[in-house]
């Protein structure tokens, strides 16, 4: 059975070493597991009720639901701005989470992964994340993370994917969502 892991970055910086992380997630994908990078977050307009109207839902926004839909589980790579959760990517998580109790997220094991600049990888905004995520509905898989700090240091000259430790970090990150989205699946 194959497995498709929807990656969404909270970084939308040209160069990001979040989005170095997510491909070199789906690079790294073991046989079986497909990670899929979402393109367009920026794109997506703030949550409002009054927009999110059956019929009328903005396409950026029903993309996200459509592919989080088609997903078996959800991996958030995050960096920490000002001690916690980007914009962007706390609206993805407000959007896939409605409508209330079946948002597109519902009941899916979701793993929270990043890098920052800091001592700690951007750990604040990660548990944040995992929390905001949570209350949204999904299955936060708590004992998946990945906070990898020093991130200008670290992937300055190197990207994530050529970085032995990271490689076998992030190659068990997957492995272990996979498996979690394959047991849900199964329930």
């Amino acid at each position: 059975m194959s497995v498709r892991i929807l990656a969404l970055v909270g970084s939308v910086r040209a160069g990001s070493h979040n989005r170095q992380l997510a491909e070199a997630a789906a690079r790294l994908a073991p046989a079986g597991t497909e990670v899929q990078l979402f393109e367009g977050l920026a794109e997506i307009p703030f949550y409002n009720e009054d927009i999110d109207v059956e019929g009328s839902v903005p396409a950026a926004a029903l993309r996200l639901r459509e592919a989080a839909d088609a997903a078996g589980a959800l991996l958030l790579f995050t960096p920490e701005y000002n001690g916690t959760i980007p914009a962007v990517l706390k609206n993805a998580i407000d959007w896939l989470s409605r409508p209330y109790g079946a948002g597109a997220i519902s009941g899916k094991p979701v793993a929270v992964a990043g890098t920052a600049l800091g001592q700690y990888g951007g750990v604040w905004a990660h548990d944040d994340t995992r929390k905001s995520v949570g209350i949204a509905g999904g299955k936060v898989v708590e004992d998946i993370k990945l906070s990898i700090p020093g991130s200008a240091n670290r992937f300055g000259e190197i990207h994530p994917a050529d970085d032995a430790e990271v490689a076998a970090q992030l190659t068990e990150v997957v492995t272990r969502l996979r498996d979690q989205a394959g047991e849900a699946a199964a329930a």
